[in-house]
């Protein structure tokens, strides 16, 4: 370890008024105030003359001429006596010299920090500003052994740098990262250890002790330069046109970390594949940056910089963040091993981090078949078409979980198992689970030898039918023309009621064929989509809409399409489950979701309740969202025939015709009852009116404030009016959004 020194900036507060340097340059003093309400027309001094003001967010820069001595600094409301004192820049002239704010790391680490930098880039000085003025660091890093270092100047504010408002920068809250985190209760404010918010700093370190350094290089103690392919940091900021070297820092973690000890450079071993957050920072030599340039945090302003040299640097969360598990600061399903990083990193520090467990695709034990997973109650009179549809395509098992059903669909469901056709399981007890219908399915499906051997698996409700437009619309047909892909996402394409109001006992596809246009970003429900995947063991569950739980080790196996056969965006990997403009698309498959069907069928939805989200109603703004009759659409007509031959098959069968028609006689004396009770006859009514019926067919115009408001926030005028292509009407968000 070089020498080490200690010393405090010359900071004073009075008032709102806090000084941070008072610098004397002969006849010349530059007074660095902190962050106030002052402004910097507000100020004056006793003797000599204030000849510049400068302002960076907040902060007053004041430029003086003024005799040698003691001076008076005044504003309205105070004055401040001030002794300026001369800068140090001989501390560390014509050297090379790294620049780093600290937040509580060790000693240990800084002086691996110092080590690193040194041994890779040829650093020969340090300058750490130890904004937390924690007692006894500087102490404890000149006790440290070891081989000779860059001489270190340990800087102590003697005022607080941080952000007002806010907490630790340490805290978990903080990590940008972290799971959770918007669910997170911001800490108390700490000025001492918040987030900088004092960035004149670094114009104090340059004029008080950096002006004529060889070069500059600005990181935290978090930060680790990687190591130079060529020359260093400090010779191409020599070298670069402009003298400053652009650096671009990526969030780096550690896989885990040993109970018992803290988090080290070395554990750094991990990066999330799915963002390349950059954090700015720079090198500059001094002598050949433009003499008006300015040192902030993230860039040197006013310099001449070349995009296109940029070396990289590790910022290690686990040192930023310290005790906190790894799992806490990133998801661990994000984290991929870098092999740049663990080669650096163990070679150095000579020791090895713990690693990710080594994953390898898994072959599926039924290879090539297809598994569909759904949910159902009260859906009697749909389960048989929906069922052809799915059988014709070329499913070749059929998982259907059951709850609380009173219309006939248990008995339906018992008569197609006992003929091989499903496999049926009763989710009567979800209660029990403390789960929603749904996700209690979802729990229970993952164990389940269907789902455990399948190939090609994908979950869907019974009111969304699979749409393969290619070919004979079967899945192999999806499948050829998605070659390579182990995941295919299937955007929903909403379909409307069609004005039709009665329930009547035939396909849906038949019966309803208006829907909403392909693009169609509102409302948000309406790209949702559904997604058949490969069972490799890529991911860990089954979801709604999507594989759930990746293993990050196979993320790089991923090949995941969307509807027209376009990669998906990597961001999409671990949680996407609606397509956007960019990555919506129907060219080869949508699933056409008959979320309302009839008014009639309605009423039995709206009294039946959902399977996913139990304590929403299905009401008047349920239907005005997803009742989308914008234009003509339908199904493949090539499967036509196949459907129709696999439907009779169906009926044929022992027990299924007349469940079925056991299931739409109840079905329709709900809907009488239903439609007896006055408050479901006005709701009727609400739903088969003229305004609802012209409604379905404007939702393209309306923004997201007319779908969370409803329909009655679009007034009459506007509803039965003339529109224009692309008119657009909205209104306020409502205060509590449904």
């Amino acid at each position: 370890m070089g020498q080490v020194r200690t010393k405090t900036l010359g900071a004073r507060t009075k008032g709102a008024v806090t000084l941070l340097d008072a610098l004397s340059e002969g006849k010349r003093v530059r007074l660095a105030l902190a962050a106030s309400d002052v402004p910097a027309t507000a100020f004056s001094v006793a003797s000599g003359e204030i000849t510049g003001r400068h302002i960076l967010l907040g902060a007053v820069t004041l430029d003086l001429d003024a005799p040698p001595g003691p001076l008076e600094l005044r504003w309205p409301d105070g004055t401040l006596e001030i002794a300026p004192e001369p800068g140090e820049t001989t501390l560390f002239e014509g050297k090379r010299v790294g620049v780093a704010c600290r937040m509580g790391e060790t000693a240990e680490s800084a002086r691996d920090w110092l080590d690193w930098h040194r041994d890779h880039h040829g650093m020969e000085a340090a300058l750490i500003v130890d904004r937390a003025e924690e007692r006894g660091f500087g102490e404890a890093m000149a006790a440290l052994s070891g081989k000779p270092g860059p001489e270190v100047l340990v800087l102590r504010p003697g005022a607080p740098l941080g952000k007002a408002g806010l907490g630790p920068e340490a805290d978990l809250y903080h990590a940008p990262d972290a799971p959770g985190r918007d669910r997170m209760d911001p800490p108390g404010e700490d000025r001492w250890r918040a987030p900088l918010g004092e960035i004149s700093l670094y114009e104090i370190l340059r004029h008080r002790y950096l002006a004529t350094a060889r070069a500059v290089m600005n990181l935290d103690l978090s930060d680790l330069l990687a190591p130079p392919e060529g020359a260093g940091v400090f010779d191409r900021a020599e070298a670069a046109a402009g003298g400053v070297v652009p650096l671009a820092g990526r969030h780096v973690y550690p896989w885990r970390v040993p109970d018992g000890r803290s988090a080290t450079y070395a554990d750094h071993i991990c990066r999330m594949f799915d963002r390349e957050a950059i954090r700015w920072r720079w090198c500059v030599a001094p002598a050949k940056a433009a003499p008006e340039a300015t040192w902030r945090l993230l860039r040197i302003a006013g310099a001449t910089v070349d995009r296109s040299d940029v070396m990289a640097f590790w910022r290690c969360m686990g040192l930023r963040h310290p005790g906190h598990r790894a799992a806490a600061l990133a998801p661990k399903s994000s984290l991929v091993e870098d092999a740049g990083q663990i080669a650096a990193l163990s070679e150095w520090f000579g020791e090895g981090a713990e690693r990710m467990p080594a994953l390898s695709l898994r072959a599926p034990a039924a290879p090539g078949t297809v598994t569909l997973v759904t949910t159902v109650k009260n859906e009697a009179p749909f389960i048989v078409d929906w069922l052809a549809w799915h059988r014709a395509m070329g499913a070749d098992r059929v998982l259907i979980y059951s709850n609380d059903c009173t219309d006939g669909t248990e008995e339906l469901l018992r008569a197609l198992s006992a003929e091989g056709v499903i496999e049926h399981r009763n989710n009567d007890g979800y209660r029990a689970t403390g789960r929603t219908p749904q996700h209690s399915v979802l729990a229970a499906a993952d164990d389940d030898p269907v789902v455990k051997s399948a190939d090609w698996t994908a979950f869907a409700d019974v009111d969304e039918y699979i749409n393969v437009k290619v070919g004979s619309g079967r899945f192999e047909d999806l499948f050829a023309a998605c070659p390579g892909a182990n995941m295919i996402s299937m955007t929903w394409r909403l379909f409307g009621n069609a004005d039709i109001h009665r329930f009547d006992d035939r396909p849906v596809f038949e019966q309803f064929t208006r829907c909403a246009p392909e693009l169609c970003r509102k409302p948000h429900q309406a790209w949702g989509f559904k997604t058949l995947f490969r069972n490799l063991g890529i991911f860990r569950k089954l979801g709604v809409h999507r594989p759930k739980g990746l293993h990050s080790q196979l993320a790089g196996h991923v090949r995941w399409v969307n509807g027209s056969g376009r990669p998906m965006p990597v961001a999409m990997f671990r949680n996407g489950w609606r397509s956007t403009s960019e990555t919506y698309g129907y060219d080869i498959v949508q699933l056409n979701h008959y979320a309302v069907r009839s008014a009639e069928s309605f009423l039995v939805k709206r009294e039946r309740g959902r399977a996913n989200h139990v304590a929403r109603d299905q009401g008047l703004n349920y239907w005005f969202r997803m009742n989308n009759n914008a234009e003509a659409g339908g199904v493949n007509p090539a499967m036509r025939p196949a459907f129709e031959a696999e439907k009779a098959r169906l009926l044929a069968l022992p027990g299924v015709a007349d469940a079925h028609a056991e299931g739409v006689r109840r079905h329709r004396a709900r809907i009488a009852a239903l439609r007896a009770d006055p408050r479901y006859a006005e709701f009727y009514a609400m739903l088969t009116s003229a305004r609802m019926e012209r409604l379905s067919r404007l939702l393209g115009h309306f923004g997201a404030g007319v779908f969370h408001a409803g329909p009655g926030s679009v007034p009459d005028e506007k509803v039965f009016g003339e529109w224009a292509e692309g008119e657009h009407f909205t209104v306020p968000m409502p205060a509590a959004a449904e």
